[in-house]
């Protein structure tokens, strides 16, 4: 149950990230197959692995299992810029959300 989960939620952050299995197993130092093989469920990363899987997807682990949140990458830059604007502007850009979300 845990791989399939796992599995699925590996195929859908590296697939936002626009990247192959094959481009991301090279990536991450490992063999051309070895993200399918986990995206297929053939086999499960050890930690030391999954946390280069989470430093590759600039995502923490935690964030990895926030089924809540689908693009954490995405969030992260934009929680990123908010912090570069003032109060006031920040204050405004959360108008704009309220105003959006209704």
């Amino acid at each position: 149950m845990y791989e399939e989960i796992f599995a699925e939620r590996l195929a859908k952050l590296r697939t936002l990230k626009g990247v192959s299995a094959r481009e991301m197993s090279l990536d991450i130092g490992q063999n051309e197959s070895y993200i399918n093989r986990i995206e297929n469920k053939s086999t499960f990363p050890s930690m030391q692995v999954f946390f280069y899987i989470c430093d590759y997807l600039q995502i923490s682990p935690a964030e990895f299992f926030a089924n809540d949140n689908p693009n954490p990458k995405e969030l992260n830059d934009i929680i990123k810029d908010l912090k570069l604007l003032d109060h006031e502007q920040r204050m405004h850009i959360h108008e704009v959300i309220k105003d959006l979300i209704k």
